[in-house]
């Protein structure tokens, strides 16, 4: 009972500011929305346009979910007005036959589905986008009146637009330059210290390098101000926020400074990483240029990679500490290089004024619409739940275009409009939304088919009622959810038409009967399309990631043991291979925090327990950084026992990932044999091989960082 009672506490506390802000948004969308179909219907006598101005705003305003603050949101609405004329004008000349209906709907509705890979603001704003394209895609098919449609398209949006940018302004959140340059602030005052005291970072040091570690976590940052696009800047700034979390977790785990004669290079390095940290912070606030720092650190770094790859002054070999403290050390500085150049690149483009190296930037001088053409081939396949939902909408529309067209469907337009709001990517959901909002219309279609017994064909009452129950139904549908938004529309939706023809309370009939097509062609394609959403998509896609990552250390540990950067060339392709990969699972992860928990059984095998699928993700980002940083020349040949060592050490690593990629996804295609490779007790794997270079500790030193990661992907947090 007490636990009742927190619960309905908590939400009763929550309730006013969701009401407030849904209010807010309500409030933008009635004005606007009235404004424009008032003056079209009631001033000018131009009912198509008065149509056309207010579903606009609907679309845009009521079904997307743009996220940012509302100049954020009317900035990247006015870019798509292009896009909006385009959707108008196709939907009006491809309706005229049933054919080229369909089969633009299967087009059109597929590539709005899947521009969504473009990111947050792309995939907020599809849902209304599709519904720009279903309005003008039935009767009357009226491709004279095409001039009235864009009329009102374009007086909607661009009221809209106004209306978000001047209107209730809300506090922006921190951008997230503005969260890794509070990183790389933290970096800076750690490396500064580090170079002064030998002494470990504390507790509240490692708190603090988790809090600013966290604040970079995609899930952690707000839609608006996660860099997800595919274009260059976006690309960087994603590439600054893992590095700066790279940066962090280099410095905590950073050993005692030796008290040699190398010291003085090794406190050079972290003072030139703590310049350049904050040269970091400078270009991501400021957009001062961080090539004087990335210069001095390039020139620390290369002097202590020289000194620690000889034999020292006193002849012999460096004690292991000692090395194991340079690779370190090294390994952070190409962090804050990486972290440096990347925030040059995010500032400024493709004018960044910082050399960047090749194979880690690719993208750096690649036009935009190439980056979109990569983004939308890596997910172009089965396995990509952008491309699943894709398939999915665009099917699901399809069908009740043919079904309308052939059955001439009775005001169709809102048998799409069901199935394009109530099909969820879960079979689960759906149907749960499905019986939620056949019972919310129900009761919409009751209410309604009374006020038009009750009211006749008198407008004026219709147009009075009109902003007085979108107002209501746009601030209480979000909150109260999708029974409430499907009867208050319902109402809604016989209110307007009932101002542009002659109303009847058979209205609400064709309503009801609408939705109830809609959703069950939703439910079907909900069914046959990816039932399970991207629960199970996402174990086959972490298995998949795992599996390239070993792939990718067993090839660069064999290079590394044998002293040649010859397999660079070959290893190529696994990189490219693992990127996808990468990409596919955080997609895949970032769908399965909007879904419900799965219930019931189903999918192939045991399901494993919840997972830190996080560390996985970022499994695969070390794995790839790790591998390029150490198939850099010049490479130092490791001699007999640390070869050996080095080897089995990534055998060992690999096996443990193959292991971790079976228990995931334990199908056909995970190898049997693999539980051969991992033996913690191999022979030969020792830590301190007699005679072993730097660059084994820096192998070692990566393999133990994945070994960490995958630890972690063992023990998962609280939530998945």
């Amino acid at each position: 009972m007490g636990d009742s009672v927190g619960v309905w506490g908590l939400r009763g506390a929550r309730l006013p500011a969701a009401y407030a802000a849904s209010g807010r948004r309500a409030l933008r969308v009635t004005l606007v929305a009235a404004a424009g179909f008032y003056a079209f219907r009631y001033g000018l006598d131009r009912p198509v346009a008065a149509t056309y101005a207010l579903f606009t705003v609907v679309a845009l305003g009521g079904l997307s979910r743009i996220p940012g603050t509302g100049r954020q949101r009317a900035a990247f609405t006015a870019r798509l007005l292009p896009v909006c004329w385009a959707l108008v004008a196709l939907g009006t000349c491809l309706s005229v036959r049933t054919w080229s209906a369909v089969a633009g709907m299967l087009v059109i509705g597929f590539t709005l589905a899947f521009s969504a890979v473009g990111g947050p603001r792309w995939a907020g704003a599809a849902p209304g986008l599709q519904l720009l394209y279903i309005l003008p895609s039935f009767p009357p098919y009226d491709p004279g009146s095409l001039g009235d449609r864009l009329l009102g398209t374009t007086t909607g949006l661009a009221l809209f637009v106004a209306a978000e940018a001047l209107l209730f302004r809300e506090p922006a959140p921190v951008p997230y330059r503005e969260r890794a340059a509070r990183a790389a602030l933290v970096a800076e005052r750690w490396a500064a210290r580090l170079a002064t005291a030998p002494a470990a970072l504390t507790d509240a040091d490692r708190e603090e390098a988790q809090e600013a570690g966290q604040g970079l976590r995609p899930l952690n940052v707000p839609d608006a101000e996660r860099p997800a696009g595919p274009g260059v800047r976006d690309r960087a700034l994603t590439h600054t926020g893992l590095a700066a979390r790279t940066l962090l977790g280099r410095l905590v785990q950073l050993p005692a400074v030796p008290g040699d004669d190398t010291a003085p290079d090794v406190t050079a390095v972290l003072r030139a990483v703590a310049r350049l940290a904050g040269a970091t912070a400078a270009c991501l606030r400021t957009e001062a240029s961080p090539a004087a720092g990335q210069r001095q650190l390039v020139a620390a770094r290369a002097r202590l990679s020289a000194v620690s790859a000889g034999p020292p002054a006193a002849g012999g070999r460096f004690p292991p500490a000692v090395l194991r403290c340079h690779a370190a050390v090294l390994e952070a500085a190409d962090a804050a290089l990486a972290m440096g150049a990347a925030a040059d690149l995010a500032v400024r483009g493709r004018h960044a004024t910082v050399e960047l190296p090749p194979g880690r930037f690719w993208y750096a001088g690649v036009r935009t619409p190439l980056l979109w053409w990569h983004r939308a081939r890596g997910h172009a396949g089965r396995r990509s739940v952008f491309f699943q939902n894709a398939v999915r909408m665009a099917l699901a529309l399809t069908a009740v275009r043919l079904v309308a067209g052939v059955d001439t469907l009775p005001h169709g337009f809102w048998a799409m409009l069901a199935t394009l709001t109530l099909t969820r990517t879960t079979l689960g959901e759906t149907w749960s939304t499905i019986r939620l909002a056949v019972a919310g219309t129900l009761a919409g279609a009751l209410v309604s088919a009374g006020v038009l017994i009750l009211v006749g064909s008198d407008t004026a009452v219709y147009a009075v009622l009109l902003p007085v129950w979108m107002l209501g139904a746009f601030t209480v549908g979000p909150v109260r959810g999708v029974g409430w938004a499907q009867g208050l529309f319902t109402v809604l939706v016989a209110f307007v038409f009932a101002q542009l023809a002659q109303p009847t309370w058979r209205l609400a009939e064709v309503r009801m009967l609408d939705v109830l097509v809609g959703s069950a062609i939703g439910a079907v394609f909900g069914v046959l399309a990816w039932p399970r959403g991207a629960h199970d998509e996402l174990r086959r896609a972490a298995a998949d990631l795992l599996r390239r990552a070993a792939e990718i250390v067993v090839a660069t540990s064999a290079s590394v043991a044998g002293g040649a950067a010859a397999s660079v060339p070959s290893g190529v392709p696994r990189h490219r291979s693992l990127e996808r990969a990468v990409v596919l699972a955080e997609s895949a992860y970032a769908q399965l925090q909007s879904e419900p928990a799965p219930f019931g059984g189903g999918g192939r095998g045991p399901r494993p327990p919840a997972v830190d699928w996080q560390a996985t993700l970022i499994a695969g980002h070390h794995t790839l950084w790790g591998s390029a940083r150490l198939l850099e020349p010049p490479c130092t040949p490791l001699g007999a026992p640390a070869a050996a060592s080095a080897g089995v050490l990534g055998e060992r690593v690999a096996g443990r990932m193959l292991l971790v990629s079976a228990a995931l996804d334990p199908g056909d295609d995970t190898p049997a044999a693999t539980t051969v490779l991992i033996d913690p007790a191999l022979a030969g794997s020792t830590d301190e091989p007699p005679g072993a270079p730097r660059r084994y500790y820096a192998t070692a030193a990566w393999l133990n960082s994945l070994m960490t990661d995958l630890t972690r992907i063992a023990r998962p947090p609280d939530r998945p």
